[in-house]
């Protein structure tokens, strides 16, 4: 039987996106589903989903009734799909900064090495980032070492949010018990991954700011994460390695 595959994506205000990357998603191999997560947004994109779906037999809406944070909604996203049994689960926003052209790579290298998790990775091998100001492409360089120098996790991209979990990895987190929003909700549950010694894989993709609608990034979200990486070095009994071997693997052709 061919594994079920199914792309999460959280959404709030992306009628303008959200048609178009829903036909491209569609239009990819492997059949992959799609699982969109609204948070009520006001601009109709719970409804055109919705209107979609009832013709659309791999499109699904998990509708929420406000706006909770980026980590909330994948939460709810990814305990939605493991429950119904999906194989692999593709973590992406509705932006296009997430190409969904990529989703096969990161699929590819799930099965290539046997990775728990694929990162799709803006900084291994070289930094690939398109259109962003300086000042913002610093930040982001800046938190991934950053991260990595407190916790020791050797991710290039430990910030990142384009990701493909194997289903048993999703289960073996503790997902209810995951608590942090935007950048800190991807380091933590890369922390948890890499500090279980799961499998990860960073595959390099190429990364695009948003053209359509306005970023959700905020002070609140960055300071957040800064401050979210001490507590994970204390939650790892200060130690900077995984408590079980691990291992990283970067797939850089």
């Amino acid at each position: 039987m061919s594994e079920r595959i199914i792309a999460v994506i959280p959404t709030y205000n992306e009628r303008d996106n959200l048609p178009r990357m829903v036909e491209r998603l569609l239009a990819l191999p492997d059949g992959i589903e799609i699982l969109v997560v609204d948070d009520g947004s006001p601009d109709g994109t719970g409804e055109w989903v919705a209107e979609k779906a009832a013709a659309e037999q791999r499109l699904h809406l998990l509708a929420r009734t406000a706006k909770n944070g980026l980590g909330r909604a994948y939460v709810a996203g990814f305990d939605w799909a493991v429950s119904r049994g999906y194989d692999l689960i593709i973590q992406m926003d509705a932006d296009f900064s997430h190409s969904p052209e990529d989703v096969p790579k990161l699929i590819a290298g799930i099965r290539r090495t046997g990775a728990d998790l694929a990162i799709g990775s803006r900084y291994v091998g070289g930094i690939r980032v398109i259109n962003w100001p300086l000042n913002r492409l610093v930040l982001s360089v800046g938190a991934s070492y950053y991260v990595k120098w407190i916790t020791g996790m050797d991710i290039w991209d430990p910030t990142g949010g384009f990701k493909c979990w194997r289903r048993q990895t999703l289960e073996a987190i503790n997902l209810p018990s995951i608590r942090s929003n935007g950048y800190g909700f991807q380091v933590e549950m890369n922390h948890r991954v890499w500090k279980s010694g799961f499998l990860i894989a960073e595959v390099p993709i190429i990364f695009a700011d948003r053209v359509e609608g306005t970023s959700k990034m905020s002070k609140k979200i960055v300071v957040e994460a800064l401050l979210m990486v001490w507590g994970l070095l204390f939650a790892n009994g200060l130690r900077r390695s995984p408590r079980h071997r691990s291992k990283l693997s970067s797939l850089t052709s």
